[in-house]
């Protein structure tokens, strides 16, 4: 039999935390309001994400601030800018 740990791991190693899909849980509540918020509004608006934009992305910018999340630029986690989310809306109103 082998002398490593559970399941065949090895005692000691440092367990490597994945670079993205995972983050750390809001175990103090930092960001409670903001989640609660976004989840209110995916109440109101039957589950449609897209009308709740505003909510979500208040809710990550406050896991980025209190170190929840990585910092990254909203554009990467598919938030366009304010001038360009306005210019892209107003096309699709005008069809």
């Amino acid at each position: 039999m082998s002398a490593g740990g559970a399941f065949g791991g090895t005692r000691g190693a440092r367990p490597v935390p994945p670079e993205k899909g995972v983050f750390p849980l809001d175990h103090m509540h930092e960001c409670d309001l903001e989640k609660k918020d976004y989840l209110n509004c995916l109440k109101i608006a039957g589950h449609t994400s897209g009308k709740c934009k505003e909510f979500s992305k208040k809710y990550l910018q406050c896991r980025m601030e209190k170190n929840l999340m990585a910092k990254q630029d909203m554009s990467e986690l598919g938030f366009r800018n304010d001038l360009e989310s306005e210019a892209s809306e107003g096309k699709e109103n005008d069809k």
